[in-house]
């Protein structure tokens, strides 16, 4: 399974040694780096990840201003020079506190930690066949297996199931997190799908009932591993 990260920090050598870090750990994929917290913020409102690497001592808005904003949908890992900093960061329920200069091992350390946390958070959905949504003004009760795919507008999604469309205010990410992973994954910024829905992929575009939804680029490399491919 991969984890999709993101590294917020103003200093470029800081940004590169995360990255380096990012790119040579197995199951992790680089997402995005942003030189401040206002970047990742807007970023996040367009596209998902699923850990953040987070330095604290940014100008305009703090790492721990950052990650105050987030939702608990995120697993961050808060990363300065200063120790003085962990206390605070524990109590505001940030995954991990990394000190420069950061050692791989203490690294891998802290990912294993934002992986764990995400793996609980996904099985405890794999148990559920059907969830609630609130659609004008009532609570409707979806059958999973019935949803074909999820389009996001905005501040709401559209869940497309066999015979009806449903509007929802939620996030994307909102929204995934509560689905069970083996049967929905994202596959663009705008698109959630339901796999057995798949009818074929052409072109990197995925056809579910004659709609033709577009696999984004950095979806594209952990969406074609949850495809069981005979070539």
């Amino acid at each position: 399974m991969d984890y999709r990260c993101m590294i917020v920090d103003d200093e470029a050598l800081s940004r590169g040694i995360a990255k380096n870090f990012v790119e040579k750990t197995k199951g992790l994929t680089l997402t995005y780096e942003c030189s401040s917290a206002i970047e990742a913020i807007n970023f996040l409102q367009e596209d998902d990840v699923d850990i953040l690497l987070v330095d604290i001592n940014m100008p305009e808005m703090t790492g721990m201003e950052l990650m105050k904003s987030l939702d608990e949908n995120y697993q961050v890992i808060l990363i300065t020079g200063d120790e003085n900093y962990a206390i605070e960061a524990f109590e505001n329920s940030a995954t991990d506190y990394l000190v420069k200069p950061i050692e791989y091992s203490r690294f891998i350390k802290a990912i294993n930690k934002a992986k764990a946390n995400i793996d609980a958070f996904r099985q405890r959905n794999e148990r559920f066949d059907e969830i609630y949504v609130k659609s004008d003004s009532k609570l409707v009760r979806l059958q999973l297996d019935n949803i074909y795919f999820i389009e996001a507008l905005a501040d709401y999604v559209m869940i497309n199931t066999a015979n009806k469309k449903y509007i929802v205010h939620s996030t994307m990410k909102g929204l995934i997190n509560r689905l069970p992973q083996s049967m929905f994954v994202r596959v663009h910024r705008s698109y959630i799908v339901n796999t057995k829905k798949i009818e074929s992929l052409e072109d990197l575009n995925i056809v579910i009932k004659d709609k033709y939804i577009p696999v984004g680029a950095s979806y594209k490399e952990s969406f074609m591993k949850r495809l069981n491919i005979l070539k």
